[in-house]
């Protein structure tokens, strides 16, 4: 057996003549008689108390206890006093990563887990739970299957955590029941060379560059707001993407770019030359912002682009008063009745640009490694999963590189003639 089973209505004492003799303690008659005690996994007693004429039944909790520990699926029975929540922020206080990474974690795991999760109790988590979450995200406004795969990920994160520290057995989100919704279906359409200069032309003078960088050098637009007069490589050649503006908790920071990734990106010298008219005409701006979370250290940055009353461009200002009307005079979206908003425009928004850049690196024919690195993907694969369906047909370049080595050949000499 694990442990032993002491009974606290009774005491033995060693007499003079050093035989043992029981006698009643203190406790007699009043309180729990049987307390189940045993050594956890962690080095620390555990125990749990059971009532007078219950002898037996605590025998079987401590022989079931040794049986979970030796098939590994022991669980600490404080796991049914921690809820989800109090577990989930307690990890949350000891993770490394970044502060805005936490904040962000920490926000969906408020808005979406915590109202449906928050108060069970750890050691009763069973995949029927995730599935229910599963089941109440697809419903909920807003959160789409990309949005709900990152939910997800959190959950599950939390619960591994959970199992390493013997508060679950396995991890529910592990279950093959357990199904995430797929992707999105419908894939990636990137606009035409003439859809990108229309919506350019539509902009104020002092925002159209933003289109360039963005289908130029593929900058999501959080570092095209961030990119600063330092970004512009001695060379000419080069921008170097070290920072965006990324809002937490609706406090704008400065951060690294996503996935905390700088990177180097060619620059085009079209791009480069809009770049210097706009500098020009729109001098840049030094912004201060926190850096990573609204209390980390102030920094400085001259950036390139900045709102009319001089400051950062603010990311929600922007999309509804700049992006969507000149969405709208390009004919992607309806114009907006008067007093009413502009309609919905997510498959339009400043990532459109990003798509058309990586449409035109691949459509001649750059290498997906170096998209990749272009775009501050984590990997290829990423790349690949998302833009293979814009890549050349492969069979037509098989054919037309064969032809080559084939037509290059003297009629009688060699190839597919004298294997005839």
């Amino acid at each position: 057996m694990a442990g032993h089973i002491q009974d606290r209505w009774y005491k033995t004492e060693t007499g003079a003549d050093g035989k043992s003799t029981r006698s009643r303690s203190d406790r007699y008659g009043t309180g729990l008689r049987y307390r189940a005690r045993y050594v956890g996994p962690d080095g620390t007693e555990k125990s749990k108390s059971f009532p007078d004429g219950k002898k037996r039944l605590a025998e079987k909790w401590l022989s079931a206890i040794e049986t979970d520990m030796t098939r590994g699926q022991y669980t600490d029975p404080k796991s049914v006093r921690i809820t989800f929540r109090q577990y989930a922020e307690k990890w949350l206080d000891g993770k490394t990563s970044s502060p805005m990474a936490r904040k962000e974690l920490g926000r969906r795991l408020r808005l979406h887990v915590y109202p449906e999760l928050g108060s069970r109790p750890v050691g009763t988590f069973r995949p029927e739970h995730i599935r229910e979450l599963l089941a109440v995200l697809e419903t909920k406004p807003g959160v789409g299957p990309s949005y709900t795969r990152n939910i997800f990920a959190d959950v599950r994160s939390v619960l591994s955590a959970a199992v390493d520290d013997s508060l679950l057995s396995r991890n529910p989100c592990s279950a093959r029941t357990v199904r995430l919704p797929k992707g999105d279906a419908h894939p990636v359409v990137p606009w035409m060379p003439a859809q990108v200069f229309a919506v350019r032309a539509a902009l104020l003078e002092r925002y159209q560059a933003m289109v360039d960088v963005g289908a130029g050098c593929g900058m999501r637009q959080g570092e095209v707001f961030g990119l600063a007069e330092d970004a512009i490589d001695a060379d000419g050649c080069t921008l170097h993407v070290v920072r965006q503006i990324k809002h937490v908790e609706g406090h704008p920071v400065f951060a690294l770019p996503k996935g905390g990734k700088k990177r180097d990106v060619p620059l085009p010298d079209s791009v480069a030359r809009a770049l210097r008219v706009h500098m020009d005409v729109c001098k840049p701006v030094e912004v201060t912002l926190p850096w990573g979370a609204p209390e980390g250290p102030k920094v400085s940055a001259r950036l390139i682009f900045t709102a009319e009353q001089g400051g950062m461009v603010w990311r929600s200002n922007f999309n509804a008063k700049e992006w969507k009307p000149a969405l709208a005079e390009a004919g992607f979206i309806p114009e907006a009745e008067e007093g009413e908003r502009y309609a919905g425009a997510r498959e339009h928004g400043m990532h459109a640009l990003r798509h058309f850049y990586a449409s035109a690196l691949l459509d001649s024919g750059e290498n997906i490694k170096a998209v990749s690195e272009y775009m501050g993907h984590a990997d290829p694969a990423l790349t690949l999963r998302v833009y293979a369906h814009l890549m050349p047909d492969s069979r037509e370049r098989a054919r037309r590189a064969i032809d080559q080595v084939f037509g290059a050949a003297l009629p009688g000499d060699h190839g597919p003639q004298t294997a005839q």
